[in-house]
């Protein structure tokens, strides 16, 4: 997970390059896989309301730089227009830009000499965010993992997560498991309720977007007794799992326990029993990432004291991981007690609830700010049972094509405006009308943040 913030985006563009041949051998992995999730057309919009004046001058500077665009393309827009046709034919994430360009092209010509600038733009929608839920147990340090030993190790009681991430850096082939003790000597009940894991593959964007499908797909029910000095996997399966050399392997598993219990992520030699190993194994030093530790609230509920309507609010937008707006969670190393922050909120499951004013149709998208991005999402309304979506549907990952943003654009969006363009990366999430709309989004293993949120009006 070393990918995990826009600014960082340039440092590994030369790490991103070396991981091509990985990443295209898990391409038709993706494609063949998930569930099934129809894919909305993207509609007409009204004019969103005004900017506030004190960020004229960011909107005019944003707008500037998109003029001078448009008048650089002017000579191939011709072309480009027919090639874009053909690949949406064959492509329906690009077919989604294609219905953005010409939602922007209509939006301009009807408010012709109406705005200073021709780009949509979206104001950021004010969202509250509260944090609940048991422990997050986050082991991804060392991510690359050189020699066997404890990866990470706590006591929980009640309702907890954990997130494995880990990498196979030796020589040799490896497993990793996490193991289960009771911490007081009395017997103990640990309940799955949830979670999965990929097959571990070099493959880090496919075992990433392939984790969260399962952890997504739907609630697992399994009861596992620890007895008296007795050590129990969380996963039987675990101890049959091989990482070669190369291999990343990623897990995400809720579960909750009547008496307190010790958590172990290990990595081992493939040949060793996993008990015997953990009783005579040490725990491994961090890495500079230093990206393990105990959270407490493993979840996070945002939503807005304002009603969106998109009659009068036309587009907008909220972020999500970006350590501005929504904050980086804080928590301990249990192994030497020093403070650690979840750069990324990686494990933390949240819930999106934006209410919306009856009667409204509106329609959502997710979109990476970042960089590369693979991962999925679910989303239920009223009393149906939650469906998930693959981000980006149809395709292994999507933001490698977004073009960095110059100074100037990043700032204004971080302060409350963003532009809508041609180049924007959307996957769709749905149109929504009715009852209220629920989504549920965890960060992904392997990908870039932070993402954007945009809900517009459907028609």
């Amino acid at each position: 997970m070393r990918h995990f913030h826009a600014s960082q985006r340039t440092r590994k563009k030369n790490t991103h390059l070396r991981r091509k041949k990985k990443i295209a051998a898990g391409l038709l992995a993706c494609l063949l896989s998930g569930v099934f999730f129809s894919q909305n057309a993207l509609a007409r919009h009204k004019e969103a309301a005004p900017a506030p004046a004190e960020m004229q001058q960011a909107v005019k500077a944003l707008a500037t730089a998109a003029d001078e665009k448009d008048t650089k393309d002017t000579k191939n827009a011709k072309v480009a227009k027919k090639e874009k046709k053909e690949q949406a034919k064959q492509n329906p994430a690009i077919g989604i830009q294609q219905k953005v360009a010409e939602i922007l092209r209509e939006h301009v010509a009807q408010n012709a000499g109406k705005k200073p600038f021709k780009s949509h733009v979206m104001k950021m929608w004010p969202v509250e965010s509260k944090d609940e839920g048991g422990t997050l147990l986050f082991s991804d340090s060392p991510e690359s993992v050189t020699e066997d030993g404890i990866l990470y190790q706590d006591v929980v009681k009640g309702e907890a997560r954990i997130l494995y991430y880990h990498l196979n850096s030796s020589d040799s082939d490896k497993k990793v498991a996490v193991v289960l003790q009771s911490a007081d000597g009395q017997p103990a009940i640990v309940r799955v309720t949830r979670g999965g894991a990929c097959y571990p593959s070099p493959d880090y964007l496919h075992v990433g977007k392939m984790t969260q499908m399962a952890y997504f797909e739907g609630e697992a029910h399994g009861d596992i007794y620890i007895g008296r000095g007795r050590h129990r996997l969380l996963q039987e399966n675990m101890d049959t799992t091989i990482l070669h050399p190369g291999d990343l392997v990623y897990g995400v598993y809720d579960f909750a326990s009547n008496r307190p219990i010790k958590v172990s992520v290990i990595m081992y030699p493939a040949d060793t029993d996993p008990y015997e190993f953990l009783e005579q194994a040490r725990v491994l030093p961090k890495d500079e990432q230093r990206l393990r530790g105990t959270f407490q609230g493993m979840n996070r509920t945002l939503t807005s004291s304002k009603a969106y309507d998109p009659a009068v609010d036309g587009t907008v937008y909220f972020p999500l991981a970006d350590d501005i707006h929504d904050r980086y969670r804080t928590g301990i190393d249990a192994t030497d007690g020093s403070a650690v922050t979840n750069y990324g909120n990686y494990g933390v499951l949240y819930k999106l609830q934006i209410p919306v004013v009856k009667g409204s149709a509106v329609q959502y998208y997710l979109s990476p700010l970042g960089g590369i991005y693979a991962g999925a999402m679910t989303v239920a309304q009223d009393a149906v049972r939650r469906r998930m979506i693959e981000t980006p549907y149809e395709r292994p990952y999507f933001g490698d094509a977004t073009p960095p943003e110059s100074d100037a654009t990043q700032k204004a969006r971080e302060e409350g405006l963003a532009i809508l363009t041609e180049t924007t990366e959307l996957t769709d999430l749905g149109v929504y009308e009715g009852g209220p709309v629920t989504f549920e989004f965890s960060p992904p293993g392997a990908s870039n943040l932070p993402v954007n949120i945009i809900m517009m009006p459907a028609q």
